[in-house]
């Protein structure tokens, strides 16, 4: 069976990031059997530029009919002055609601070759390995009324809306539940259950659902005290569930624990196994064009493609080796670099994985 994957560049470093993805994907089409035909659309930043909105009818046609989307990253500078609704993040929104993208993994792994450069003491991180559960498609990012309006004394005021439905949080607990059950049985479930409301209903709907995975220990977290315990002691985690915006949060939080925000991917997953796969970091305008950028995340993310989307596990595993190989190499680009240390660009790393793929 052939599988299609849809290529979405996007704006800043993600087509240099991308390319080096894509040589993934070549050479494990040549060499290692993968059966699969890649497309290629705009988003973000690039859709405005290309069809008026960032994210274009032919994309959003596009991606409904393959079995994966592989993203690099939106949004730049240039795009800050568009209204809100044209801007480059709202693509992102925007393909994550449609594809009904609810469940979004996202892994905090620490390469034993890299435990130096976390700006946390090496005994603090060495084995970290945090899979983040962060629900995608709620919570106060979509919730409706949002906007800017004007006061009766003329002054403005911003509002968003923060709200979950039980169906919403059930889904994602379901989630976590059965990644918590494929690694160390253990769960945390991290709310703000003491002021909101929302956080009530879903501290109440994943303890219900957890009386169906007896073999998990749940606790539960406020999200203040798990960014400070994150920072203070985070191999205590091992699956952390979360609403949108804390899971937003969190996980840039540990994807620093690990060195770099440039090693983490992630996969955002539908009810149908469906999925679209990026690196967590951004756009890096400042950067971009200069080769320098750090591919590793999103040739990782690959890795989370094959294994979620297409069940190649196997593919998904000389992946991750061929990534650790070259940091056992010595290898580094720029945010991995500690000073006086020379670093490798965007490409001679993607060539450096490629090569040691076999």
């Amino acid at each position: 069976m052939t599988h299609k994957i849809l290529v979405l560049p996007g704006d800043g470093i993600g087509p240099e990031i991308i390319a080096e993805a894509v040589k993934v994907i070549d050479v494990l089409k040549s060499r290692h059997g993968l059966d699969v035909e890649l497309d290629e659309a705009a988003i973000g930043g690039a859709g405005y530029d290309a069809a008026g909105h960032p994210l274009p009818e032919e994309t959003l046609a596009k991606a409904r009919q393959v079995d994966a989307v592989l993203l690099g990253a939106v949004g730049g500078p240039q795009y800050d002055a568009l209204e809100r609704a044209l801007r480059p993040e709202r693509g992102l929104l925007g393909i994550r609601k449609e594809l009904g993208l609810f469940a979004n993994l996202r892994p905090a792994l620490l390469y034993p070759e890299l435990a130096d450069a976390s700006t946390l003491k090496r005994e603090v991180v060495e084995g970290l390995d945090i899979m983040i559960v962060r629900e995608l498609t709620g919570g106060i990012y979509f919730g409706e009324p949002r906007g800017i309006c004007t006061l009766e004394n003329g002054e403005r005021e911003g509002f968003n809306t923060l709200v979950y439905s039980e169906h919403e949080i059930e889904r994602i607990a379901r989630v976590a539940y059965e990644t918590a059950m494929k690694r160390g049985k253990r769960l945390c479930s991290v709310d703000k259950a003491n002021v909101l409301e929302v956080s009530e209903l879903w501290r109440e709907v994943l303890i219900r659902v957890g009386r169906e995975y007896p073999e998990v220990e749940l606790d539960h977290m406020y999200v203040d005290n798990a960014a400070m315990q994150l920072v203070r002691a985070p191999k205590q985690f091992d699956v952390i569930v979360t609403t949108n915006m804390f899971g937003d949060i969190l996980s840039d939080a540990a994807a620093m624990l690990t060195g770099s925000i440039g090693m983490l991917p992630s996969a955002s997953l539908n009810e149908k196994g469906q999925g679209m796969y990026e690196p967590i970091h951004g756009s890096a305008p400042d950067i971009a064009g200069q080769g320098m950028a750090n591919p590793l995340a999103t040739i990782l993310s690959v890795a989370m493609l094959l294994r979620h989307s297409l069940g190649n596990a196997e593919l998904a595993e000389r992946v991750e080796k061929a990534v650790g190989a070259v940091l056992r190499q010595g290898l580094r680009t720029a945010d991995l670099a500690k000073p006086g240390e020379s670093a490798v660009g965007t490409a001679a790393m993607g060539d450096a994985v490629v090569a040691a793929l076999g």
